[in-house]
């Protein structure tokens, strides 16, 4: 019976992830949530091990409220991001985690941007 129910539930929606504020995000850590937030800015440190970009979002480095990651071996599906999605409000999904006490989820497809 359960199993008839779990399509369901996914198609309302009931079982997806949950939406939050950048500034609510650091009591969500370790859940699959989506974030929104403005990107202020980013940066790509292409000379940096794994060659990450970041998203600033809501403020700029080092003052930012939540950052997103592509690491470089995703890089080429976003198309220039700390440059197009510059000023762009943006609603990420996927698990947060921190990183020296930013809040951050690790984008890997574009699919988890809207």
């Amino acid at each position: 019976m359960k199993r008839l129910f779990l399509p369901l539930l996914l198609s309302i929606g009931l079982l997806n992830a949950g939406s939050y504020k950048t500034g609510e995000a650091s009591a969500h850590i370790g859940e699959r949530a989506t974030i929104c937030g403005t990107v202020y800015g980013g940066y790509y440190a292409k000379s940096s091990r794994g060659r990450p970009t970041f998203l600033n979002l809501d403020g700029n480095y080092p003052h930012q409220r939540f950052t997103l990651v592509i690491w470089g071996n995703d890089r080429y599906r976003f198309n220039m991001p700390e440059r197009s999605l510059k000023g762009q409000k943006v609603c990420a999904t996927g698990t947060i985690g921190s990183y020296r006490g930013t809040p951050q989820i690790v984008l890997r497809s574009p699919s988890q941007l809207r």
